[in-house]
Formats: C-alpha cells, structure tokens, sequence
C-alpha cells in the first residue's frame, strides 16, 4: 500500500505546460475516478479534479514514467473508496497558516480531496493576523493560560481580521486551486451560538459553544462546496465571541456526523516523550489518551487539542487526528496512506 515515502508531491503552486501524456493522467483515465460514476457524472467535480491533480502532482510528475505516475494515483484508489461521501472536518492554524508553501499545500489537498468525492469543512482561526493587526493599531495582545484575552476593542479586531479578510483570502485560494468555497462565521445561519466563558471576568469576550446547528452548511457539503468558517459566534443577544477554532472544529465535526476530524498543528502529533520528535504515537484510543494526560506526557497546548478531540470521538466521530502541519501534503499523507502524517485518536 502506499506510503508517505512513495509520494513525489512537490509545490502545488507551479503548473506545467504541455503536460506529457496527460491522457493518462486526468479523469478519464485515472482508476479511483472511473469507480466514482457520481464524479464523473458531475462535470463541476470532473474539472475541479483536473485542475486540483494538476496543481498537487504537476510540478514533478514529469520526471516520472506513465505508469509510475498511474500507479501512484490507482494506490489511492481504496482510500477514496473508504472516505467517499464521508464529512471531514479540518481546522487549519499553526505553521501551516504563516507559510505560503504550506498554504497553498493545504489548499491544493483540500480541493483534491475535495474533486474525488470527500465532503470537506474548513474550520480556520488567525491568531498571527490578529497580532498583527493590533500591533498596527497599538493594541498589546494579552495571554491567559494560552487564551486570548479579549476586551472590546480587541473583539472587534478579531472579528474584522478573521471574518472579514482571513476567511475572504481563504475562499479566494480555494476558489482560485479549481473547487467553490463559500465563507461563513458561526454567527451566520445560527450556526454557533455562543456562551461566555467560564473565565469571562478574565477573559472578556472569549466563549464557549452552546449549540451548533449545521442546517446552512449541508446543502452546501451535499454538492461538494468547502465552507471555510471562520471561529467568531455570537449569543443569543447578538454579542460576539471568540472561539477556539480547535473546539469549534470539534464540535463541528460532532454535528455533522462526521467520519473524521483533523487538527493541523505545529508539532508531529502526541509525543511518547515530548522531548523526543521520534516518540510519535501514531494511533492511540480514547482510554490511553487520558493515561498519558494523567501521566503528564500530553500538557500545555496539547492539552485543549486532545480534549477536542476526545469530546467529538464521545459524540459519534469515527477518528480524530492531531498531525504535522508543517509538513508538505500533510492532508494528503494522511488521509490517502497507511502512514498517515500524525497521530490518530480512536473512540
């Protein structure tokens, strides 16, 4: 089967022109397409996955003979069989968010996986773009155990930052890589409704979620476009919110039933010994999770990422992964091979 090692994927923001034997290469001919009728038969789908192969394999694809080339692509072929139709929810943040190259491998992942038949949501945060943007307006951000403090001010700033210009470039990436995205914030269509936060004298205008309610987003998943939401909500008297985005994306994933939830962060996944980059857990349940909370090798960040992640496996989410953003095509590694790109969390 294949494995991380096997994939040649390389920038996916260069294309290449007169692509050799491309014949061979695009829906007509690729195997996993062919035992797709339903993406044949829609022709937004067939040309979006054009355009996303393209944009993922182009750059170096031509180095490699034919038949590599189709080998690679049929190897995925069980993969998109298992996560056809599926829901998966990813919350993207971290490394992967500052970098352009990473940015646009996870764009080029999401509108490939996307083009072959998986029902994507994108959960988003910006807490980089936030700090820039009160910095600009002397705004000095401010901590509580790994919180955002958030007072009035600095509530509308993460508002117009992430809502208005974070999930606006977002859709226009995703647009542009070949697939539909459609940006919402949990305020819209109720989607979020928000609750302060245990902490709120601490904390100001940081909330918890109190209800989801995905009406708005199934038609839109139902026909293959991305939403892209962006982790604002408000209460039910109309009062903004910040959310955690790796809880939204949770609880998300939780409403809409679905078969995974992946968190892309700054480190290679839940550490046997944090110290040690090469103690990577690569598949751990639920029980074993807590024993390594209690144990003190899952703290600090980790904690809030694998309580997510632990709270949506409760509420009938088939698996839940926490991987490696900085690494290239990790959407891709680990959705589309046996060796994944991080560690993944059984119910």
């Amino acid at each position: 089967m294949l494995t991380a090692k096997t994939l040649p994927f390389s920038s996916p923001i260069t294309k290449v022109s007169n692509f050799p034997d491309s014949s061979l290469i695009f829906p007509k001919s690729v195997p996993a397409i062919k035992a797709n009728r339903n993406i044949l038969g829609n022709p937004f789908q067939a040309s979006c996955l054009k355009t996303a192969l393209e944009s993922v394999v182009a750059p170096d694809i031509q180095f490699f003979p034919a038949a590599t080339r189709v080998k690679i692509l049929s190897e995925a072929l069980p993969f998109i069989q298992k996560f056809r139709g599926k829901t998966i929810i990813v919350k993207y943040g971290g490394a992967a968010m500052k970098s352009e190259a990473l940015q646009a491998s996870v764009i080029a992942d999401l509108v490939l996986l996307s083009c072959v038949g998986m029902r994507i949501v994108f959960v988003h945060g910006g807490g980089p773009e936030i700090n820039q943007w009160l910095g600009k307006l002397g705004i000095k951000p401010n901590f509580l155990n790994g919180l955002r403090v958030t007072d009035a001010s600095t509530m509308e700033i993460v508002s117009m930052v992430l809502v208005g210009k974070v999930n606006k470039h977002l859709v226009s990436l995703i647009n542009k890589a070949g697939a539909t995205a459609v940006g919402l914030s949990g305020i819209d269509g109720h989607l979020l409704t928000a609750r302060p936060s245990p902490n709120s004298e601490q904390l100001g205008f940081v909330g918890d979620i109190a209800s989801v309610d995905p009406s708005v987003l199934r038609p839109l998943i139902d026909n293959y476009h991305i939403p892209v939401i962006a982790s604002v909500a408000a209460d039910k008297s109309g009062q903004s919110y910040n959310i955690n985005a790796d809880t939204a994306a949770g609880e998300l994933a939780a409403a809409l039933g679905a078969e995974k939830l992946i968190l892309l962060t700054d480190v290679a996944g839940i550490l046997e010994d944090r110290n040690d980059p090469g103690s990577l857990v690569k598949q751990i349940d639920i029980k074993g999770v807590k024993k390594m909370t209690d144990d003190g090798k899952v703290a600090g960040g980790m904690i809030p990422k694998v309580n997510c992640c632990v709270r949506s496996l409760a509420q009938g989410v088939r698996t839940a992964s926490i991987i490696d953003g900085r690494l290239e095509h990790s959407l891709l590694l680990e959705i589309l091979t046996d060796e994944g790109a991080g560690t993944m969390i059984t119910g």
